[in-house]
């Protein structure tokens, strides 16, 4: 009966550690995916520790890739020491994903204020005829997300660009795909988009926030489930005779 529920735990850490291969890559995607939604909205956050979840979870995904490895050569070998070194590593990544997650949801409260003081700063510096990076990033946004302005697209009218076109119209990338015809024109705001950039920023931001606090938890469980097996097998080992003796090849009278 002993015997059985060591092979079943044996079976299941083995599992698990593939499942840590198949994790690794995912979280590593999850990181990488953050940076370059970040490296678009850049502008608009400011505050650049806010990619330390993102940091710590390709970290996190890197080793689980050592861990995997780890875990499968010490329950193939039965290594009490490997097996203990395992669980002792998966311990640390917990907590290092636990931590993740605190900062996931710190950083995600900080959002709204950081986008509100940085967004009106960017559309302040806007330059339509030589767009530099700021510019690029507003079109980009309004283009992606579908909106205008900060608030709305009335919003252009307190900009320096736009007292200095004196065209009374707002940039391109304010035009609503449906409207072929649109030339960025106050006169026609059906052709604009109607919702401001500020509240989506904020959105999209938090999502993103979202994907690696939900990451970090999922894989957090699975971890913990990976140290329950270990520890049966390694508890199992060092109180059953009969299973110390097969392992060694003596016999048991």
């Amino acid at each position: 009966m002993g015997q059985c529920g060591i092979t079943s735990s044996k079976t299941v850490l083995v599992f698990l550690n593939l499942i840590f291969w198949g994790a690794a890559g995912i979280l590593c995607y999850v990181g990488a995916y953050v940076f370059i939604t970040y490296d678009d909205y850049d502008h608009f956050f400011e505050d650049v520790y806010t990619l330390i979840p993102a940091v710590v979870i390709i970290a996190v995904g890197a080793l689980l890739f050592i861990i995997g490895l780890i875990g499968c050569c010490a329950t193939i070998r039965e290594s009490r020491c490997g097996l203990a070194t395992f669980v002792i590593i998966l311990l640390l990544v917990f907590v290092t994903e636990v931590v993740v997650v605190v900062l996931g949801y710190v950083y995600r409260a900080k959002v709204e204020n950081e986008v509100d003081r940085s967004i009106q700063k960017v559309y302040k510096t806007y330059n339509g005829t030589n767009p530099d990076a700021a510019s690029r990033a507003i079109d980009y946004v309004q283009r992606q997300l579908h909106c205008c302005g900060i608030h709305n697209y009335s919003d252009w009218e307190n900009t320096d660009w736009f007292k200095e076109t004196k065209n009374q119209s707002v940039p391109l990338s304010c035009c609503r795909e449906t409207a072929s015809s649109c030339n960025g024109s106050l006169a026609h705001p059906s052709d604009l988009y109607a919702e401001g950039c500020e509240a989506l920023v904020v959105k999209k931001l938090q999502e993103i926030m979202m994907h690696v606090i939900w990451a970090a938890l999922a894989f957090a469980a699975i971890q913990l489930l990976g140290m329950l097996c270990a520890c049966i097998v390694l508890c199992r080992r060092s109180r059953d005779p009969a299973y110390e003796l097969l392992i060694t090849g003596g016999a048991y009278a």
